[in-house]
């Protein structure tokens, strides 16, 4: 072999001796996955312990059929909108893909199950969670130039159920602990008040926005209690010790797809929470807490609506006085 063939075979490239793996890797540093991943179990343990110990008042068909319900919808949305898209689905890349693609499916479907009561029903929280799902690929708006959801699904499929379905009513604190006495029943709230803080302290970044939303309650307590004779402070307070208040704002509200990343923007977004909240109770607006969050929601997504249409505006008007200065230069010319 000449030493120009050698050169060539030199030149040609060569396999790698390992090829890359393909499978999605159970250890990952991306936080998105793991507080998902947290947060599914800590839900998946609240409610087999709850239906098992503390007395939930659920049946056990809610929280099975709002699961199986949100891993339907899912897929169902995902694989449409990958084929309208010519993409390959999100789901497609293993085991461990799929079921890391079905946890915020997952978390809905028991999160909708906890919060709304149906008595006997199980159709209201196969709605709920069918249009907390869909919501998801509906209703987006292009943030930092990616199309992203940006009403809480949860949320959103709660407060529509609530508003089509008058029987339909939010689970009361006590309905979490039927079976435990009053001496211990403080712990259901305690614990998860404190699973929920750690996870969020350590996961999603969100602890500026419960700070936040628990001042800003605080505060406007205090003040429908001097603006309203009739509302009690220390009995507007305590609802904050109860086991929805704890879900909703250590598991609902802090739904990093859908708040603010920056301190600031955390911050505003809470005592706006706040704020709205008092306005609605103020007007004796019941579940003030899920239209408070989806009137928020509203609000940011129509100021990324007219933030993202800005440019456009701001060309078209440029066109115009350009359009204007050149009829003016053609008339002084003529």
């Amino acid at each position: 072999m000449s030493q120009k063939e050698a050169d060539l075979v030199a030149a040609q490239p060569t396999e790698p001796t390992t090829r890359p793996s393909t499978r999605h890797k159970f250890r990952t540093r991306d936080k998105r996955i793991l507080a998902l991943r947290q947060f599914a179990i800590s839900i998946t343990i609240l409610t087999v312990v709850g239906q098992w110990f503390l007395g939930f008042e659920q049946a056990w068909a809610a929280p099975v059929a709002g699961v199986l319900t949100g891993y339907v919808v899912e897929l169902l949305m995902e694989s449409v909108e990958a084929w309208s898209r010519g993409r390959r689905p999100y789901y497609a890349g293993g085991a461990l893909a799929m079921v890391d693609f079905l946890l915020p499916a997952h978390i809905s479907g028991l999160a909708c199950a906890l919060l709304i009561y149906g008595n006997s029903r199980v159709l209201p929280t196969v709605f709920t969670v069918a249009v907390a799902i869909v919501s998801k690929y509906v209703i987006r708006v292009r943030i930092d130039g990616r199309p992203r959801h940006i009403l809480n699904p949860s949320n959103f499929g709660i407060g529509l159920t609530l508003l089509a379905f008058p029987s339909v009513g939010m689970l009361q604190p006590y309905m979490f602990v039927e079976t435990l006495s009053a001496s211990v029943s403080w712990i259901v709230p305690v614990v998860l008040l404190t699973l929920g803080t750690m996870l969020n302290a350590r996961l999603t970044g969100r602890i500026p926005m419960i700070l936040a939303w628990l001042a800003g309650f605080v505060l406007q307590a205090l003040v429908r209690a001097v603006l309203q004779s009739h509302t009690a402070f220390l009995g507007e307070i305590v609802t904050m010790a109860g086991a929805t208040f704890i879900l909703y704002t250590n598991y609902m509200i802090t739904d990093p797809g859908t708040t603010p990343h920056s301190r600031r923007g955390q911050i505003y977004f809470g005592l706006s929470l706040a704020a709205t909240y008092g306005v609605f109770m103020a007007l004796h607006i019941v579940f003030a807490f899920f239209w408070a969050l989806t009137v928020v929601g509203l609000v940011r997504l129509v100021w990324y609506s007219g933030r993202n249409h800005l440019p456009t505006v701001a060309a078209l008007f440029r066109t115009r006085r350009m359009t204007a200065g050149a009829d003016s230069a053609v008339a002084a010319a003529s």
